[in-house]
């Protein structure tokens, strides 16, 4: 009985390391050709429509838009700073993330996925991609963190800011589902948006115990944007208390004990 059930648990243990490995491929695959398509997007955009530095693109939409892109960044930037031990390194690809968008969340999260080992491929990789490179040595680096309480304030703040410009927009610009405004800018902008929905979606699902609990969030994220990740990250953080490191918001609640 004995022998039959550890055969059983290896078996299970193989089929865990197949689906990790699977899943490693799949998201490699999946970030390689959404970063692709967004720069044949930014091409084709600037070939038939010029360079973006324009007033007349401008428009109350497009900049309600830019709102709700930036405020998605943010998550995205404040994980940079955690991955990258170095201040610099941490700058440049701030710098990137603003200026080159989803091209450089794609390019960064593949690197990420190209630097884990068989092993941490096999097991729990998208933990493995979150964790920062010194936790992996088992050396965390002294510095200090971001406070939990100003955190929730500045998700909160975010978020209400987001409401604030969506309210704002339709009351003073009419709804955003008319044709005249899906100009080729606009549609870049908006691709752009959804490949950085794409790597948050990514994130929610393995935070998320749930199916159906992850399938509802990323819903809200397609449907009300930003809005919706601050009210997923403030949701997070009051799971933390206030002496927490701020870091352990990006992890499931199996995988905080381990950090």
């Amino acid at each position: 009985m004995s022998l039959a059930s550890e055969a059983s648990s290896v078996q299970e243990r193989q089929t865990k390391q197949m689906a990790g490995s699977a899943a490693v491929t799949g998201l490699k695959a999946v970030f390689l050709v959404l970063g692709c398509f967004m720069v044949a997007t930014l091409v084709y955009t600037i070939a038939v429509d010029g360079l973006p530095f324009r007033s007349d693109l401008l428009t109350p939409w497009m900049a309600a838009t830019l709102v709700d892109y930036y405020i998605n960044v943010v998550p995205l930037t404040a994980w940079v700073w955690y991955k990258e031990s170095n201040f610099f390194s941490a700058l440049l690809w701030t710098v990137l993330l603003v200026c080159l968008g989803s091209v450089t969340t794609c390019f960064y999260i593949l690197l990420q996925f190209l630097k884990l080992s068989p092993q941490e491929s096999s097991q729990d990789p998208i933990y493995h991609v979150l964790l920062r490179y010194s936790s992996k040595d088992g050396v965390e680096q002294n510095k200090q963190h971001f406070p939990v309480i100003t955190a929730r304030i500045t998700f909160m703040a975010l978020g209400c800011l987001m409401l604030v410009t969506l309210l704002y927009t339709i009351f003073t610009d009419g709804s955003p589902f008319r044709k005249e405004l899906l100009v080729p800018w606009m549609t870049a902008t908006l691709i752009d948006f959804y490949i950085n929905v794409v790597a948050l979606s990514v994130w929610v699902g393995y935070k998320e115990s749930s199916w159906l609990s992850a399938f509802v969030w990323i819903l809200l994220l397609i449907c009300f944007g930003s809005i919706s990740t601050c009210a997923y990250i403030v949701g997070g953080l009051f799971q933390l208390s206030s002496q927490d490191p701020l870091y352990l918001i990006l992890f499931n609640n199996g995988n905080r004990k381990q950090v």
